[in-house]
């Protein structure tokens, strides 16, 4: 546990998302236009056979729209729709180790993760081998899973808001 504890800490640290940027992600343009980054992301993957080394200006830029997203829209006027509460709850969920979140939680919310995580790794593998079905049955996975884990997240926070008055502040 302690080993993806320090890699969480590692991915927010490099992404920089500060309190300000996790309440501009709350914003459901923000959620809705990042849901939609898979297919660019393996497109751009999948391009390394007929671009060559230039493939890394799709995959660059792709890679750069997953990190402005979070800071290019603005705080939304509320917090109470699907996609806000989801954005909301994975800041819940990436608190876990500081403050304990349901096992219920816990649990489905891991497996979820990692359903997402395996999905995405055989969608990536199918792109670098141009492998139509493997990048499609991956990605299906993935997204599915992560949507399904982004469901879990408005449930979670919804059960924690009122158990912690940080997260309380968050809604709106």
């Amino acid at each position: 546990m302690r080993s993806r504890s320090r890699l969480t800490q590692l991915i927010g640290q490099h992404l920089a998302m500060s309190d300000e940027v996790w309440d501009r992600h709350a914003n459901p343009w923000s959620v809705w236009t990042r849901v939609v980054s898979l297919p660019p992301l393996l497109a751009a993957i999948w391009s390394h056979t007929s671009l060559g080394w230039l493939s890394l200006v799709p995959l660059a830029a792709v890679a750069g729209w997953l990190w402005l997203n979070p800071r290019l829209f603005p705080p939304p006027a509320s917090t109470k729709s699907w996609a806000s509460r989801a954005t909301l709850g994975e800041r819940v969920w990436l608190n876990r180790h500081r403050i304990a979140i349901p096992d219920h939680h816990q649990r489905v919310a891991a497996i979820l993760a990692a359903a997402a995580g395996a999905g995405f790794v055989v969608a990536v593998a199918g792109a670098i081998l141009n492998d139509l079905l493997l990048t499609l049955l991956g990605g299906v996975v993935s997204w599915f899973a992560k949507m399904w884990f982004c469901d879990r997240m408005v449930w979670l926070y919804d059960d924690m808001k009122d158990q912690e008055p940080a997260y309380r502040r968050w809604s709106r």
